[in-house]
């Protein structure tokens, strides 16, 4: 009796079945849609999970302008940093952060979604956020992406 027949496959940096999925941010609220774009860049979607390696899809995200907050998040929601001199925290609303560049917002809620480790700053690079629906990346032919959210 062949009781090893069912192997479990690690996939590697090399082995994994990388694709492209587009989403649109102006589906539904910042943090859901955040949270399913974390899933896809780590690869939890695909039977081929490996918690160690980059096996999730490259991620283009567009309209990131139409992002939304639920309640008053807008002005009473703030992100802290620190400049690491003493009196050097500063705090800035998500509106402010918008109006400097709105793919900002969208890209710092997915990265504090990911590993904070070496795997997390390099799933991080496998997503590409852009404020309109214009992107350059036609040529790898990337899968329209629905939530329902």
């Amino acid at each position: 009796m062949d009781h090893l027949s069912y192997k479990t496959l690690m996939v590697n940096k090399a082995s994994a079945n990388k694709g492209w999925v587009i989403v649109d941010a102006g589906q539904g609220n910042l943090g859901r849609v955040a949270s399913e774009i974390a899933k896809i860049l780590k690869g939890k979607h695909k039977p081929s999970y490996t918690p160690n390696a980059d096996c999730g899809d490259n991620v283009i995200v567009i309209n990131s302008d139409n992002v939304r907050f639920t309640g008053r998040k807008w002005d009473q929601k703030y992100y802290l940093t620190h400049t690491g001199y003493p009196g050097g925290q500063k705090r800035t609303s998500p509106r402010e952060l918008k109006a400097k560049s709105s793919t900002l917002l969208v890209e710092r809620a997915v990265r504090g979604m990911l590993p904070k480790n070496r795997l997390g700053s390099e799933l991080f690079r496998n997503l590409h956020v852009f404020a309109g629906s214009e992107h350059p990346f036609a040529a790898q032919q990337p899968k329209e992406l629905t939530f329902n959210i």
